[in-house]
């Protein structure tokens, strides 16, 4: 574990320490929420916090532009918190441990928090300072964000008076993000019959684990398996004609997150076991052979486990053929906007819950009739399977400006502070700035940020180099922004 909090800029860094220690689970943000106010009174600060629990903080602007148009800076306070199974960690009590990683920060097990921990931990250094240029600000910290954007969503947008706002939740340095895909997310739910074990069955336990996972938005395209449908896979091709009962089928832990591990438990007559552990380890064998190229560490693992209820013959095969054939990655790219994933779907987790196998989806486009036909689509599969569907958590997309004259200016900069010219684009992933955009009419918006790879994964790791030119970048841009009035 390394001090973080001298590397440059110091007042960003040391404002991150601070919350790698701060637990900030989505709509468990009570800590870090505590944390803003505190700051914020410190500061003689006035402050508000909605009824949904977002917060926004006024800071004057400095001296000679005080009547300046006032200047929104959002980020969200929670974090997905992602752990591998073999790391002992205790989100509510222990600190997030950070390690260098050559040129990046990164976590020792588990998420680094730099989603959105870089772009809050920007906002409460800016919160603080007294020397920088700046106009009127509105620090606006929205809550759970990570599981559907629905701090947002419940926004009182009333307590904002700007109408240019800079989103710090974009990830990819060099890059100014002017749109972003909308989404929306399926449950279904199976019921499960159970029975106790048949007589002469054995029971396995079968683990794939060593995965990537990572944020079924940014990393979507890159192909990587989802360890819960590939293990299903792997059984259903390995059961042939045996006898096989599920007792337990579980993988993955967030809606927006691909899944990076995934066991099952099973019972199977112990005259097949043989026969049903060689054609396994076959299929398995040939599973990591086709990933091998995104996935190199994946592995599996097999062990004797005890028994005494299963899941039907009816229950155990419907579940297998539904989470082997449901949608997962990419559906479709971009016709405008080359190397761009238009319409995906992460099959994002599969949990027994209250006597039924519940099955979450979460799928992204930036089509809006593409997206409604994917979630129609999810649900057919879901109702001939026999399961209930649910659909929530849809949020809008955010269409991009190439006329915004916020636009105009950071590309400006972006050009004379850092060197060189930026892309301007949109992404698959979702911002608030859409349901934002929509709660305020009129707003000019734009998102940039540092290059944080990998999140929603424990391999998330943010470039040091690019927080030092992120944070040059935001606050040019403020003093700019003072300046035009």
């Amino acid at each position: 574990m390394i001090s973080i909090a001298e590397l440059e800029p110091t007042p960003l860094w040391s404002h991150f320490d601070r919350i790698l220690g701060i637990n900030r689970p989505s709509k468990g943000e009570e800590l870090m929420r505590e944390h803003v106010l505190a700051i914020a009174e410190k500061k003689g600060l006035t402050s508000d916090v909605d009824a949904a629990g977002n917060v926004v903080v006024r800071k004057p602007g400095t001296a000679g532009h005080e009547n300046a148009p006032p200047t929104i800076l959002q980020a969200h306070l929670d974090m997905v918190q992602e752990k591998n199974s073999d790391v002992d960690h205790d989100w509510a009590t222990d600190p997030i441990k950070p390690q260098r990683d050559g040129d990046f920060i990164k976590a020792t097990g588990t998420t680094l928090g730099s989603d959105n921990g870089i772009g809050v931990a920007a906002m409460l250094a800016i919160l603080e300072a007294d020397d920088l240029t700046h106009g009127p600000l509105e620090l606006l910290f929205t809550i759970d964000e990570e599981t559907g954007l629905t701090g947002a969503a419940e926004l009182d947008g009333s307590l904002l008076a700007g109408r240019r706002l800079i989103n710090l939740d974009s990830e990819e340095e060099g890059t100014l993000t002017v749109g972003c895909a909308g989404g929306k997310d399926s449950s279904l739910h199976l019921p499960i019959e159970t029975a106790g074990a048949p007589d002469g069955s054995v029971g396995l336990k079968i683990a794939l684990r060593g995965l990537k996972g990572g944020h079924s938005g940014v990393d979507i395209h890159l192909q990587r398996g989802n360890a819960t449908q590939l293990l299903a896979r792997a059984i259903n091709a390995a059961r042939g004609s045996h006898a096989l009962h599920l007792a337990e089928l579980d993988g993955g832990n967030a809606h927006n997150a691909v899944p990076r591990e995934a066991h099952a438990t099973i019972a199977i007559p112990e005259a097949d076991k043989d026969a049903f552990v060689e054609a396994l380890e076959a299929e398995l064998g040939a599973i990591q052979a086709e990933f091998k190229p995104a996935e190199p560490s994946m592995e599996f693992a097999m062990e004797p486990a005890e028994i005494d209820t299963v899941w039907s013959d009816s229950t155990s095969r419907t579940t297998l053929n539904l989470v082997s054939s449901l949608p997962h990655g990419v559906m479709s790219m971009s016709y405008d906007i080359p190397g761009l994933v238009e319409t995906s779907t992460n099959l994002a987790t599969v949990k027994r819950q209250n006597g039924s196998l519940s099955i979450g989806l979460s799928s992204r486009s930036s089509v809006a009739s593409a997206l409604e036909a994917l979630v129609r689509k999810i649900r057919a599969a879901g109702e001939l399977a026999g399961c209930s569907v649910e659909e929530g958590g849809g949020y809008p997309g955010w269409q991009p400006d190439m006329s915004s004259e916020l636009l105009g200016v950071v590309k400006e900069l972006h050009e004379k502070v850092l060197g060189f010219a930026p892309e301007v684009g949109a992404i698959h992933a979702g911002l608030e700035c859409g349901i934002i955009g929509e709660k305020v009419p009129g707003m000019d918006m734009i998102s940039f940020g540092p290059t944080i790879q990998f999140p929603h994964s424990p391999d998330e790791r943010v470039e040091v180099a690019t927080v030092g030119r992120f944070w040059d970048l935001l606050t040019a841009t403020l003093e700019e922004l003072a300046k035009r009035g």
